[in-house]
């Protein structure tokens, strides 16, 4: 199925192309070409116009051609089978040597003439008195045939339909002509051109001003929401486009440009605070970083200095961890693709935590064996460093780390614990502490160098690897947070 939308491309892409090599040299040698696309509506309005007009147009050409077509044939059919009546009538009168007895030609027969072999008129009707006779075929065999065709008018301005039967009589081959007028068929064709002629130019003009009206009202909601979004900038993102009570695909396009808008405004919000909240993270430590190069600067003792050096020192490398997760934040907003592949979470989680060094408190593994899930080895680490060092943070004596998999209402889930005995997370706040500068002791947390960024961070990045992390309820009263990926293997 996905190599017919890839064929459909290739043959549009070659018809474009090909488009292009025949009109390019025709718009150069003839300019008159190019002044007429530029005649070519550029509006949806005129564009919808011209195409409802056009359509109609073919539309009403064909059926007027199919209408006069059909009546001309059906006045045809009806006149000729009269004149063959006729014709039939006489040749057996002729065929029996009566002639004398052909009465009046009936109604719609202009005319009857019986014609020999020999070019002799045998029998004709009052009006073609002194009318030659009409030239004899070829001779045939003896028997009733006859052939249709058209002659010019022999009396009238109309045409006549003409009957030619060949007959047997006691005195050799005679031919029968029979003459039906088309009277009837050349008005009615008259009548119904001069209709049409009329008709089909009011008609088109009809769909043309109705197909502009109704199109304009349709596009007036397009128009009022091109305009009020053309209004839109970056410092009003509170405004919306007008939604019509029309409940179509226009309606549907107000929503959506609607929905856009607040997609919008949020991100603006959320950029704003990010970048307030980012600069009073980073004037702290820069702030005090400056008093100690200050002070370091004015004490002439040098036995001073390391101290004031390490002091420096510190501060700069929590600049860097905060400039690094930052980067990250950022890299996370620009929707950047992880790179995945298969990965033993078992073996990352255990690489992860047996490789800290200088741990305030231990941690215990709890780890199911050979759990495989697809994921990106730098980020899911991060995940993993960011959740012990919250643990890491806040626990009294002991951290736990839990890998399982789910095997009831969830399966194929793996779950990682990491649980502390610390104070736990209010759970007014379980939501909130995933929030970007979120701290819920923001004295306790600065001493601990916390900046409030690394549960944000883990909960964006599990959210690209497509799974969750939320804040549960820890025993004994600690925290739990609880991190969820789809499986991609159990062994």
């Amino acid at each position: 199925m996905a190599e017919r939308p890839r064929l459909r491309e290739r043959v549009r892409a070659a018809l474009y192309t090909g488009l292009r090599a025949v009109l390019r040299p025709a718009l150069r040698r003839w300019p008159a070409l190019r002044r007429l696309r530029r005649l070519w509506p550029t509006t949806v309005r005129a564009r919808a116009t011209v195409g409802a007009s056009a359509v109609v147009a073919v539309a009403l050409a064909v059926a007027s051609f199919a209408l006069l077509g059909l009546l001309e044939a059906n006045l045809l059919r009806n006149a000729e089978n009269d004149a063959r009546r006729q014709a039939e009538n006489v040749a057996q009168l002729a065929a029996t040597g009566k002639l004398g007895r052909v009465r009046p030609p009936a109604r719609g027969i202009d005319f009857v003439q019986v014609v020999g072999a020999d070019g002799r008129i045998l029998f004709a009707s009052p009006n073609l008195a002194g009318v030659p006779a009409f030239p004899p075929p070829a001779p045939g065999v003896p028997g009733t045939r006859f052939h249709t065709w058209r002659v010019r008018p022999i009396d009238g301005e109309y045409r006549q339909r003409v009957v030619q039967v060949v007959t047997q009589t006691p005195d050799g081959v005679a031919i029968v002509y029979a003459g039906a007028s088309l009277r009837d068929a050349d008005a009615a064709d008259d009548t119904t051109t001069a209709a049409l002629v009329i008709g089909m130019p009011l008609l088109l003009a009809t769909v043309a001003l109705v197909t502009w009206r109704v199109t304009g009202h349709a596009l007036r909601p397009v128009e009022e929401i091109r305009a009020e979004v053309a209004g839109i900038s970056d410092r009003d993102l509170h405004r919306r486009v007008p939604v019509p009570a029309t409940h179509d695909e226009v309606a549907r396009l107000a929503e959506t440009m609607n929905a856009t808008l607040d997609r919008l405004e949020a991100s603006g919000i959320r950029q704003r605070q990010f970048i307030a909240d980012a600069s009073h993270e980073l004037r702290s430590p820069i702030t005090v970083l400056r008093t100690q190069l200050e002070v370091a600067l004015a004490v002439r003792d040098p036995e001073l200095w390391p101290e004031l050096i390490g002091g420096a020192l510190e501060d700069i490398e929590r600049l860097q961890h905060l400039t690094a997760d930052l980067l990250l934040l950022a890299r996370i907003d620009a929707a950047q693709p992880v790179v995945t592949a298969p990965l033993d979470l078992t073996a990352l989680v255990r690489e992860v935590v047996e490789g800290r060094l200088g741990d305030r408190v231990p941690v215990r593994l709890l780890l199911e064996p050979d759990v495989e899930v697809t994921a990106g080895a730098l980020w899911l680490g991060r995940i993993v460093t960011n959740l012990v060092d919250n643990a890491q943070r806040y626990a009294a004596g002991r951290v736990d780390v839990t890998l399982r998999t789910t095997k009831g209402a969830r399966p194929g889930t793996a779950v990682v614990e990491v649980v502390d005995d610390g104070p736990g997370i209010p759970a007014a706040d379980r939501e909130r502490i995933f929030e970007r500068f979120t701290r819920l002791d923001d004295s306790r947390s600065r001493d601990h160098g916390g900046a409030g960024l690394g549960l944000a961070i883990a909960r964006d990045l599990s959210t690209h690897h497509g799974g969750t992390l939320t804040a549960e309820d820890g025993p004994e009263g600690g925290a739990r947070l609880v991190l969820r990926l789809p499986v991609t293997r159990l062994t």
